[in-house]
């Protein structure tokens, strides 16, 4: 068994960690978190780096790289900085769905706009049964002509209001067998009677836009529909394992990130006339930080491994989901407690990893609900 990474996987990381250096200001950061803007500029200049569609199809101008380097890339700019990092990352959220499952004529309009930074992609973050039999489409779509005819409301949709496009499950045949009775369509971010509703502000990632859509007879063109009409249970479930991977590898980074500023402050901070990084209280707490995250390297870089090897295990996604942001949530709380009142200031980045780690916590669905998927793969059908 082979744990190290190659020599283009060790220079991704460096162009990854060199960006974020050179790029992610705290100026900036602390600024367009207030705003709760999403960073358009340096979106473009990562874009043209290739850093927001490693895992595309060369042909529409992506890397044709694997998951592993996906993750890679995630954890690094997201230990750099978690709220910028993050908004990078998911800036094409969604469209892996169009990347695997796709006609040509869509990808060549659509994806290649994402690799090359001219617009964001969104979907709908949450995670369902892999069978689908519990979920229904808050969405229908009716056939008019050569048209999806699309009404409802999507919440809870990443990017949403910003994205050029959405890959969204619609039901589009509810008298067929509960494997079929969905479908994936391509929406323009443009098309008449689509609205996005404010959801009001969020604790974290607030560089990241998570709105409702309503849908109010909005006309799409039937070759939106993303692979065959009816496929779209069994699409969602493969592009839930992805999801895991990048949340996993984006709470990967958090939880690395406060680690390494948490190190720094108590190797500096004087307590007692000692500094408190020699307490044994202290290094208790860094060991275990230190040790919650390495476990969570590992099952995220295997589950994404896996990925790349097209032998997926949606349980292993689930798991290093779990594990990665649970870790970042463990690792930001102790880090308020090491920082004492200064954890609770915004001079230290500390307080907004810990906003940005809950929010990555429970983005995707609740840890219950993953704790079901997880079960559920585990146990099988009960006689």
């Amino acid at each position: 068994m082979e744990f190290k990474l190659t020599r283009s996987q060790i220079e991704i990381v460096k162009a990854a960690r060199d960006f974020a250096k050179s790029e992610f200001t705290r100026e900036l950061s602390a600024e367009l978190d207030r705003q709760s803007a999403f960073p358009h500029a340096l979106y473009q200049k990562a874009a043209e780096l290739g850093f927001t569609s490693l895992q595309f199809e060369e042909d529409y101008l992506g890397g044709g790289l694997g998951y592993l380097e996906t993750v890679l890339m995630g954890e690094a700019l997201c230990c750099r900085d978690s709220t910028l990092g993050s908004a990078l990352m998911l800036s094409g959220y969604g469209a892996d769905l169009l990347s695997r499952f796709g006609a040509d004529p869509l990808k060549s309009r659509f994806l290649t706009g994402v690799a090359e930074g001219r617009m964001l992609s969104g979907a709908v973050m949450a995670f369902f049964p892999a069978d689908g039999q519990d979920h229904v489409p808050s969405l229908a779509a009716c056939e008019e002509d050569t048209h999806w005819v699309i009404n409802g409301t999507a919440s809870a949709v990443i990017n949403g209001g910003l994205a050029g496009f959405y890959c969204l499950l619609c039901r589009t045949d509810p008298d067929a067998q509960p494997q079929k009775t969905s479908s994936m369509i391509l929406v323009a971010g443009d098309q008449k009677g689509l609205t996005t509703v404010d959801t009001g502000q969020k604790l974290g990632l607030r560089m990241t836009a998570v709105t409702d859509l309503t849908f109010e007879a909005v006309r799409v063109p039937r070759d939106h529909t993303i692979g065959k009409a009816g496929d779209g249970i069994r699409q969602l479930a493969s592009f839930n394992s992805e999801s895991c991977l990048l949340l996993a590898a984006l709470g990967l980074g958090t939880a690395q990130g406060v680690f390494d500023r948490t190190v720094q402050y108590v190797k500096q901070r004087q307590q007692f006339g000692r500094k408190i990084a020699a307490f044994q209280v202290t290094r208790h707490k860094l060991a275990g930080m230190a040790t919650k995250i390495e476990q969570a390297r590992l099952l995220t870089y295997r589950a994404a491994w896996q990925q790349d090897q097209k032998t997926p295990d949606v349980a292993l996604s689930a798991m290093a989901k779990l594990a990665a942001t649970g870790a970042a949530l463990d690792c930001a709380h102790e880090a308020i407690q090491l920082h004492g009142g200064y954890g609770f200031s915004t001079e230290y980045e500390v307080e907004r990893f810990c906003r940005d780690a809950k929010t990555l916590h429970l983005l995707g669905g609740k840890p219950g609900v993953i704790n079901d998927q997880i079960a559920d793969t585990i146990i099988g059908k009960i006689r």
